[in-house]
C-alpha cells in the first residue's frame, strides 16, 4: 500500500519517466514481505537500457526491474535506498518522510 505522496508528485514522476529521464519517487509503503521497511523509492525511466546502466553502478540487477505497467522502475528499500539516494543527492525525499 502506497501513501504519503501527492498526485502532482506522482504525475511529475510519470512525466519524467515518459521523457526518458531517471526519475525518483519516494513514498510510504507497507508490505509484510519487507518487515522494517516503511518507505520505498521507485527509480524509473522509459529507456530500459539507460535504466539498466544506471542501476548497474549501484549493483542493481536487470532482473530486479519492475516491468509491470507503463513505468519501468527499480524499487529501493532500507539501507540500499538510503545509500543510493545519498549518492544521487536526493536524500531530502527520504528525510521529508522521516520528519512526519
Amino acid at each position: 500500500m502506497a501513501f504519503g505522496i501527492k498526485r502532482a508528485e506522482l504525475n511529475l514522476w510519470k512525466q519524467e519517466v515518459d521523457a526518458g529521464n531517471i526519475a525518483f519517487l519516494t513514498h510510504y509503503w507497507i508490505d509484510d514481505r519487507f518487515p522494517g521497511c516503511s518507505t520505498v523509492t521507485k527509480v524509473g525511466c522509459s529507456d530500459l537500457e539507460k535504466l539498466k546502466k544506471w542501476g548497474k553502478q549501484y549493483g542493481l540487477r536487470p532482473e530486479w526491474l519492475d516491468l509491470r505497467g507503463n513505468y519501468p522502475h527499480f524499487d529501493l528499500f532500507g539501507d540500499r535506498q538510503k545509500a543510493i539516494l545519498e549518492a544521487e543527492d536526493r536524500l531530502e525525499q527520504l528525510i521529508k518522510l522521516e520528519k512526519k
